[in-house]
C-alpha cells in the first residue's frame, strides 16, 4: 500500500515578474510561491514530504493540450524584448509574458506530470505540486489568466494515455472559472470537472455565460462538468462545505474515479482581493480531507491562484499537512449556507438531476432563478472587465484579520487496537496492539461497573477507558475495540467521555436494536442506520434511518453519509466520534462502506473517534482500522441508483431536521 506525501517546487519557478504595468496582472507576483514553500518549511512540513525532482515538460507533452501553433508562438518569447512581450500578451486575456516564463511554464507542467506519475506508481500516496504560473484558465491556443500552459488538463490527459485511466476527477476550488480546463474536457465522459467561483450572474471575471450552472458539458460529456457559481461575495466555510455535502460529493463517489487532481486556488480563501470571501485556511484542510477517500487515495493537488501571501501560505500548509495525515483542525462557526449558496446548489442539483441518479429524486423541481430571470430581461448584462477588485474593495479585504492557524499534531500512534481475544488482525503503519490497561483505567472502569451493574468488570470496559484516556493525553488519534456486551459497552463509553474527554459526542450506530443513548441534554447526537424499523420519536438529536440489503444498499447508505450524517456531525462539532457497529441484517455488505464512513468522519474532533464492534468479523475490524490509521480503503465502484423508497425516507429525515441543523439545507425555500 502506497504511504507518503509528494512535494515538488523548484525556485526557479519563481524567476519572472511583470516588467511593465498592468493592473489587471501586478497581483501575480513571484512571492506567491516562495512564501508558500517558506511556510511549509517554518511549519516542519517539507521535512516530512517525500522530495520528487522537477523536470521540464516535452513539446509532445504540451501538444497533449495546445496547439503547435500556439507553443510555437510561445516559444519565441525568450528572444523578445519588454516592448515585444507587452505587445505579444495583448493578444490575450490578462496574462503578461516575460523572457523566462517559457521555461517557468515547462517547469510547471512537467513538475505536474512528475506527481502524477509518482502516485500513479504508488511511490506516494498522494502529493502537491508547488508550481508557477498557474494553468487552469490556459486554452488550446491561447494564454489567459496568468496561465500559459494548461498543468491541470494536460496531467488528466496524461494519466488517461500514460497510465490506462477511465475516469479523472478534477476538483477546481480556485475562485475563477477553470474555463480551459472546461473546454478541454466538456465533451469528454471520462473527465468530472467541478469548479466552483465566484462569478456574480457573469459580471466577474472570466465573465463567460458557459461558467454558469447551465453548461453541463456537451454530447457524450453532458454530466461531466459541474459548474457551482457563487453569486455574491463573502463565502463562508459553510457555504463551501454545503458545496460539497450536496453537489461534489455524491457525485464524485457515483463517478467512482481513478485518479482526483485539484485545481488548488487559494484566491478563495480570507483576505484574497481577488475572490474576496471569507473562508479560513483551515478549510481547504477539511476539503482536502473529504476527497482522501475517492480513488484509493490517489490524489494530486496543484497550485493555481491565491494572491494574499498569509491566507495562501496558510491554506498551502492545512492541505499539505492532510495529505501527510496531520489531526484535522477545527472549525468554529458552521451554520446553513447563506440564500445566495442555496440558490446556486439548488439550481446545480436540478440542471444535473437527469444525469447522475444520487440527484434524480429530490429538490429538482422548485425554481430559484429569481435573480437569474431579472438578468436575462435586461437587454445587456453589466461586466466588470477588469478581474482585478476596485480600490476601496481591495482595502477593504486587505484590512481583514483572522486566527492564525493553531499547530497541528501528528501522534507517533495515530491507532490502538483492541481485537477479539486470540484473533491476528493485520494492522498498518502508525496503528498498534493497546497491550496493558493502566491501574487507573483498571479502576475507573470497575467504578462504573460498580454503580451500575453491581459485577466484576468486562474486559472491554478496561479497553475502552484505556483508549480514551490516551486520547485525552494526546497518545493516541483514536482507537477500536473489539466488545462483547454493545450496551454496556457504549454506557460505559459516554460517561466517561462526557466525564473527561468532551462536551459533546457524535454516536453513529450501525445496527438493530435500540443503545441506551440520552440525547434530551443536547450533549449527544445519535445517528442509526439499521435493518428494521426503529423508534426515535421526535427528537432533533436522534436520526435513524433504515435499509434493506441487496441491491441499492450501498448507494443508499452512502447517500445517507453525504448528505445528512456528515452536514449534521459538522454542524454538531462534537468532541469525540463513538462509531458502534453492532448486528443487523446486511453487515455482509457493511465492511466497504463503513471504511469509507470512517474516513469521512476524520475530519471530525481532531480525529477523535473510538469504533466499537461487536463479534469477531476480522475483515470489519481491519477495515475499521484501517481507516481509522489515515491509510487508504478500497473503492466502492461505481453507485447504482438508491432505491425510490430510501430516498423517499432520507428525505423525510432531511426535511424533519433541516430546521434545526441548517447545514442540511439544499433549497432557497428552507432558508
Amino acid at each position: 500500500m502506497a504511504s507518503g506525501c509528494a512535494l515538488i517546487f523548484d525556485e526557479e519557478m519563481s524567476r519572472y515578474k511583470l516588467l511593465w504595468t498592468d493592473p489587471a496582472c501586478e497581483i501575480e507576483v513571484p512571492e506567491r510561491l516562495t512564501v508558500s514553500y517558506e511556510a511549509l518549511k517554518t511549519n516542519g512540513v517539507v521535512q516530512r514530504c517525500t522530495r520528487v525532482p522537477v523536470r521540464q515538460a516535452t513539446e509532445q507533452e504540451i501538444l497533449l493540450g495546445h496547439s503547435e501553433e500556439y507553443l510555437e508562438a510561445v516559444k519565441q518569447t525568450p528572444k523578445m524584448t519588454a516592448e515585444e512581450l507587452m505587445e505579444f500578451s495583448k493578444q490575450y486575456n490578462d496574462v503578461y509574458f516575460h523572457p523566462n516564463i517559457y521555461h517557468c511554464a515547462k517547469l510547471a507542467l512537467g513538475a505536474t506530470l512528475q506527481l502524477v506519475d509518482s502516485v500513479m506508481k504508488r511511490e506516494v500516496r498522494n502529493g502537491m505540486a508547488l508550481v508557477r504560473p498557474p494553468g487552469h484558465h490556459g486554452q488550446r491556443s491561447a494564454a489567459s489568466g496568468f496561465c500559459v500552459f494548461n498543468n491541470v488538463a494536460i496531467a488528466a490527459l496524461y494519466a488517461k494515455k500514460n497510465y490506462n485511466l477511465k475516469r479523472v476527477l478534477i476538483v477546481d476550488w480556485d475562485v475563477h472559472h477553470g474555463q480551459g480546463i472546461q473546454y478541454c474536457f466538456e465533451e469528454d465522459p471520462s473527465v468530472l470537472y467541478f469548479s466552483w467561483h465566484r462569478y456574480e450572474h457573469q459580471t466577474f471575471w472570466p465573465n463567460l455565460p458557459e461558467s454558469d450552472y447551465t453548461s453541463v458539458g456537451k454530447g457524450k460529456g453532458s454530466g461531466f462538468n459541474v459548474n457551482l457559481p457563487w453569486n455574491k461575495i463573502g463565502m463562508t466555510n459553510s457555504d463551501y462545505l454545503a458545496g460539497f455535502f450536496h453537489v461534489l460529493l455524491p457525485i464524485a463517489y457515483e463517478f467512482d474515479p481513478e485518479l482526483v487532481l485539484v485545481s488548488a486556488g487559494y484566491d478563495s480563501a480570507i483576505g484574497d482581493p481577488e475572490g474576496q470571501m471569507v473562508a479560513s485556511p483551515e478549510i481547504f484542510a477539511h476539503l482536502t480531507q473529504l476527497l482522501m477517500p475517492l480513488a484509493a487515495g490517489k490524489m494530486c493537488v496543484v497550485l493555481e491562484g491565491g494572491y494574499n501571501l498569509t491566507s495562501l501560505a496558510q491554506s498551502v500548509c492545512q492541505t499539505v499537512q492532510t495529505l501527510l495525515g496531520d489531526l484535522a483542525p477545527e472549525l468554529s462557526g458552521l451554520s446553513g449556507p447563506c440564500e445566495s449558496a442555496l440558490e446556486s446548489i439548488q439550481n446545480v442539483r436540478r440542471a444535473h438531476s437527469s444525469y447522475w441518479s444520487c440527484l434524480k429524486q429530490s429538490d429538482t423541481n422548485s425554481d430559484a432563478n429569481s435573480k437569474r430571470r431579472k438578468l436575462e430581461n435586461n437587454s445587456e448584462v453589466k461586466v466588470n472587465e477588469n478581474p482585478s477588485p476596485d480600490a476601496e474593495a481591495k482595502e477593504t479585504t486587505q484590512d481583514l484579520v483572522w486566527p492564525e492557524p493553531l499547530p497541528r499534531s501528528a501522534p507517533a500512534v495515530r491507532t490502538v487496537v483492541a481485537p477479539p481475544s486470540g484473533a491476528q488482525v493485520s494492522l498498518p503503519d502508525g496503528c498498534q496492539p493497546l497491550g496493558g490497561i493502566s491501574k487507573a483505567a483498571t479502576e475507573e472502569a470497575q467504578r462504573i461497573w460498580d454503580k451500575d451493574f453491581k459485577e466484576k468488570a468486562d474486559q472491554a470496559f478496561g479497553n475502552i477507558i484505556s483508549v480514551l484516556d490516551k486520547m485525552k493525553n494526546k497518545e493516541v488519534c483514536n482507537g477500536c475495540v473489539s466488545v462483547s456486551d454493545l450496551n454496556v459497552s457504549v454506557r460505559c463509553a459516554l460517561q466517561h467521555a462526557l466525564a473527561h474527554l468532551a462536551e459533546r459526542v457524535l454516536v453513529v450506530f450501525i445496527g438493530d436494536g435500540k443503545l441506551p443513548v440520552d440525547t434530551s441534554d443536547g450533549k449527544i447526537l445519535l445517528i442509526q442506520i439499521c435493518g428494521e424499523e426503529s423508534e426515535e420519536g421526535n427528537s432533533l438529536s436522534h436520526m435513524s434511518l433504515r435499509f434493506r440489503e441487496g441491491e441499492g444498499f450501498t448507494s443508499g447508505f452512502m447517500q445517507a453519509v453525504l448528505g445528512l450524517l456528515l452536514p449534521l456531525a459538522y454542524e454538531f462539532k462534537p468532541g469525540l466520534v463513538l462509531g458502534v457497529v453492532g448486528e443487523g441484517k446486511w453487515m455482509s455488505h457493511l465492511p466497504p462502506v463503513w471504511g469509507h464512513l470512517i474516513s469521512l468522519l476524520q475530519g471530525l474532533a481532531q480525529g477523535r473517534t473510538l469504533a466499537l464492534l461487536q463479534g469477531n468479523d476480522k475483515h470489519l475490524m481491519e477495515i475499521t482500522v484501517l481507516a481509522l490509521s489515515g491509510a487508504s480503503v478500497p473503492p466502492l465502484g461505481a453507485l447504482a441508483a438508491p432505491r425510490a423508497e430510501d430516498v423517499e425516507m432520507m428525505e423525510k429525515q432531511r426535511c424533519r431536521l433541516q430546521k434545526r441543523w441548517s447545514l442540511l439545507r439544499r433549497t432557497v425555500s428552507e432558508s
